[in-house]
């Protein structure tokens, strides 16, 4: 079991970690943005001269002296609609002017000074309004609707059937660090930094965006301050500094505020998930039907793939899913950790809860009794999965044999809920370059970004383990597209992925010197004469991958204790136990498992972003609205993992952890709380007054 701190750490811990706003450049020009106070309509008029005449002012930019941008489709691009090129306004918050000025104090007070009118305006559409549309377009990660067998039959011949409507909240990312973009141009060759969680999507978009071709494009990103989604996409942001700098001939920082991340970053949508399942007297399903809409801009149709955990997760001969969006005027939704199966095991794992009850059985031996042999929508072997295992030790673990029908201690009602955590086995392309000196001293280079998940330890153990040497020879330099790409630290895809081509690579370096396992790499290089070896490795997922169900899993067990005269509700202790091939770093893992829980907990209690309907404008756009878990709401977490390797997965058996954790948790939570109160509530998160 290998346990290596972060070389990364110090770094993070004395401030000497570049991150985007950090970087100096000479002769910078700060930026602000005035954006729309509407949720829809069309920008009227524009007047800027007390902004123009206000201190330290460059330039403002607006519709009218833009340079114009060719259509790009979304995604990479949050909104498909690049602000400024035209005059209508598609949400709240969107840019409608940009303001140059010398400091950033100057910016931001002359882009208040910026009046602007609006026509057409409307009272927006609201979640719950306006018909309900299957999706399409670029912005659907797979089929709207599934359906395997019969499921109205196998409804009928059911001893028991369950069926119930569920909803999750809109809820925003809120990293550390705000989005911040700093621009320039030499000629035709642009150089961003900026902070992204892929700066090869960052830099694909940019070039067809400007129509140059991407090697003209150089985004550097070492650091991510906190991504969870919200940098994935290409936001306005990146754009219009691009824009700015090429309009003024200088270099360009713009810095999001916080209210704007609240718009001009994404969030994930609310969700109304109905969840119909039919079961024999002795547990066995006999249909799954699990119905899905969520709220999405108009301009586009982000789809939040919440049916796909239904499809994989419990052996039943009927399955019925469909997923659609309700086009909404605000701004647009984007994956937010953990998009798809964080939403979507809400209401299937309650729904389960709720049989298991009227059933009469545990909950645990439920989800066993409906383990499925192979993937019951397609058929497909799995790569790899131990669920049945992480039920078993996560209920040992948890000492869930001593559940009682009713629990309590004083004034504490306590429950206990369990739930299952999975995530989709996505994959991506990756690359790597290793290098190893005549002294021993090995260089990795990735375009990869380190967001706080621990990508540069890994890095140090795949290619000191291939190499034969000690994970402190090995230095790691990212965030670079002057480096080999890397797809991004998206959809839990890096640890398999770039992994494998960081293994590849040193593997291609062995083989040029032709090592074996113990050799002195030093010695070899020293003796040919050379100062150096490098080798470049790639990996990208191959047709074989297709013919299995790729997932990972996990078990959670939850204890709550609600005060039966206030109804406020703590979680002492958490335990998880997860199934997730080859862990690299486990004491990495930990951490992340350990962050992706008290997110979970955060959908469960806390997290919900208000809407206003008749503005289409979030309520709360800052930290004191939008309240998150604290050190003081979380317990104690006990996190571990099943021995597996997952070698379908990826060459060196590891899969994506990142989101995993921040599943299974929500529901989780809710059973336990109908287990101490006997009140169902399914609608996250639960707040004080659902349950006085």
């Amino acid at each position: 079991m290998t346990s290596l701190i972060r070389p990364d750490g110090p770094a993070k811990l004395t401030g000497a970690a570049i991150y985007a706003a950090d970087t100096q450049v000479p002769d910078v020009v700060h930026a602000a943005l005035t954006t729309a106070t509407i949720p829809f309509g069309q920008v009227a008029s524009i007047d800027k001269s007390a902004a123009l005449a206000a201190p330290g002012v460059l330039d403002v930019i607006d519709h009218t002296n833009v340079p114009q941008l060719p259509p790009l489709t979304s995604p990479p691009l949050g909104h498909s609609v690049i602000p400024l090129q035209t005059t209508q306004v598609h949400y709240d918050g969107q840019p409608v002017a940009l303001v140059l000025a010398s400091t950033l104090e100057q910016a931001q007070h002359a882009a208040t000074l910026v009046s602007v009118s609006y026509s057409d305006v409307g009272t927006p559409l609201a979640f719950g309004q306006g018909a309900a549309v299957i999706p399409s377009g670029p912005a659907v990660y797979g089929p709207p609707v599934e359906r395997t067998g019969d499921v109205d039959a196998g409804l009928a011949r059911a001893d028991k059937v369950v069926q119930a409507t569920y909803t999750t909240s809109d809820r925003h990312h809120s990293p550390i660090e705000p989005s911040a973009t700093i621009a320039w141009w030499d000629d035709d060759q642009l150089t961003v930094h900026s902070s992204v969680q892929s700066s090869s999507i960052a830099q694909g978009a940019l070039a067809g965006l400007f129509q140059i071709p991407s090697e003209h494009v150089r985004v550097i990103c070492p650091y991510v301050g906190g991504g969870f989604g919200a940098k994935g996409y290409v936001w306005p942001h990146l754009v219009l500094a691009a824009v700015a700098a090429k309009a003024s001939g200088r270099a360009v920082k713009l810095v999001m505020t916080r209210a704007q991340m609240f718009s001009l970053s994404g969030h994930q949508p609310e969700t109304s998930q109905t969840v119909t399942l039919g079961a024999t007297a002795d547990g066995k399903l006999t249909a799954i039907r699990h119905h899905s809409i969520n709220a999405a801009a108009r301009v586009d149709m982000y789809t939040e793939m919440t049916t796909g955990g239904s499809t994989w997760l419990y052996d039943s001969p009927a399955i019925d899913t469909e997923l659609r969006v309700r086009q909404v005027d605000r701004p647009q939704p984007t994956p937010m950790r953990a998009p798809a199966e964080g939403p979507g095991l809400v209401a299937l794992e309650s729904a389960m809860d709720e049989l298991a009850v009227e059933l009469g059985i545990d909950p645990v031996e439920l989800r066993v009794i409906n383990e499925p042999p192979a993937d019951p929508m397609t058929g497909k072997p799995f790569s790899a999965r131990s669920l049945v295992q992480c039920l078993r030790q996560g209920a040992e673990r948890f000492g869930w044999a001593d559940r009682k029908p009713q629990m309590r201690d004083g004034n504490s009602l306590i429950g206990w809920g369990m739930a299952v955590s999975s995530m989709n086995g996505f994959r991506g392309s990756s690359s790597a370059r290793v290098r190893v000196s005549s002294d021993g001293h090995v260089v990795v280079e990735a375009g990869m970004q380190e967001i706080g998940s621990g990508l540069p330890a890994m890095i140090q153990v795949i290619a000191a383990e291939t190499l034969g040497c000690a994970p402190s020879d090995v230095e790691v330099r990212h965030g670079d597209t002057a480096f080999p790409p890397h797809m991004g630290t998206i959809g839990s895809m890096s640890s398999g992925s770039l992994s494998a081509a960081v293994q590849d690579a040193a593997s291609s370096v062995m083989e040029k010197l032709q090592a074996q396992p113990g050799d002195s790499l030093a010695g070899l290089i020293d003796a040919a004469g050379l100062e150096f070896v490098e080798s470049d490795g790639s990996w990208a997922p191959g047709a074989e991958g297709n013919e299995y169900s790729i997932r990972t899993y996990g078990a959670v067990f939850v204890e709550v204790r609600v005060d039966a005269d206030l109804g406020l509700v703590r979680v002492p202790r958490i335990v998880g136990v997860y199934s997730a091939g080859r862990i690299i770093n486990h004491l990495a893992a930990r951490s992340q498992m350990t962050g992706g829980i008290i997110w979970g907990l955060g959908q469960a209690l806390l997290e919900k972003s208000v809407l206003e309907p008749n503005l289409g404008r979030f309520l709360s756009r800052n930290l004191a609205g939008y309240v998150v878990p604290v050190n003081a709401d979380v317990g104690d977490i006990d996190v571990t993992f099943i021995e597996e390797e997952d070698r379908i997965a990826s060459p060196v058996g590891a899969k994506g952890i990142g989101e995993l954790g921040a599943t299974g948790v929500g529901p989780a939570i809710a059973n336990a709380i109908h287990h101490a109160t006997g009140r169902r509530i399914r609608s996250l998160p639960i707040r004080i007054h659902d349950l006085l």
